[in-house]
């Protein structure tokens, strides 16, 4: 295991070394690598979506345990479970006035979960909530959203408000994990129920947007046709992609961690 471990360190040393510009184009070239991937491993690229909802499953089921078994909520962002909660309440209403399906049930487990975290961390485990670490101001996130909403919006025959109430929560959605991420480097150590979480979230995210990019390429682009026109069908995928990249860099931190063995994760600055 020694020899591994060696050469993944050496060439995690490496890629540390590299400028911003360097460490952005390897980022993209692995994005790729592994989309290529999946496209071939997975023929059937809707259990991309599935595999994406058990990881989230998962991401939750750790925080929970942490909630009840740790008894704290040291490390956790209040603010982003909020933006989390206001995305999935808006995204539920949407789907039951616009378009009611699976989705809709898995979304509201979803924001019960959400829900019971914010009652957690605002009542039973408030003395453990850093709230001088979690001091991300959320109006820089939401407000941008809303003014894009109203902008860039579906162009369906649904009513004109709740197109825009559609593309908020898509926007919301794709920067809700910001402020988790300020208050893990406002910290710089990560205890591991809270890495896991975050990491889950990475990886669900991840194949969230590979099972969008792959239907795209699957429907040789009738897909983005299907959503409308004008620049919405675009920046839902702009949106996957860029709720993805947010977390990437977390994800990298952690493998590394892991694979050195490390349970507690360290972040170096300027990671958020």
């Amino acid at each position: 295991m020694r020899a591994p471990r060696g050469r993944i360190n050496a060439v995690a040393g490496w890629v540390k070394r590299q400028p911003p510009k360097v460490k952005a184009f390897l980022s993209v070239v692995a994005g790729m690598a592994a989309l290529v991937f999946l496209r071939f491993v997975v023929h059937d690229h809707d259990n991309l979506f599935v595999a994406a909802e058990a990881v989230h499953a998962l991401g939750i089921s750790v925080l929970i345990y942490k909630l009840i078994k740790e008894k704290t909520c040291a490390g956790l962002s209040l603010k982003s479970q909020d933006l989390t909660a206001l995305f999935l309440a808006v995204r539920l209403y949407c789907s039951f006035v616009m378009e009611y399906d699976i989705h809709t049930l898995l979304d509201s487990a979803t924001l019960v979960t959400t829900l019971w975290v914010i009652y957690m961390i605002r009542f039973k485990l408030k003395s453990s909530y850093m709230e001088d670490k979690d001091n991300f101001a959320i109006y820089y996130v939401v407000v941008p959203c809303a003014v894009l909403a109203l902008l860039i919006h579906p162009s369906t025959s649904h009513n004109i408000v709740n197109r825009i109430f559609w593309a908020f929560c898509v926007y919301l959605e794709a920067v809700s994990v910001l402020p988790q991420l300020r208050l893990m480097q406002n910290t710089k150590i990560v205890e591991p129920f809270t890495a896991h979480y975050v990491f889950a979230l990475g990886v669900a995210r991840f194949l969230s947007c590979a099972h969008w990019v792959l239907q795209v390429l699957d429907t040789r682009g009738a897909l983005l046709t299907a959503l409308g026109y004008g620049m919405w069908p675009s920046m839902v995928l702009f949106s996957e992609i860029v709720q993805t990249f947010i977390l990437a860099d977390f994800c990298y931190y952690y493998v590394k961690s892991l694979v050195g063995g490390q349970l507690v994760l360290r972040l170096p600055s300027g990671v958020v």
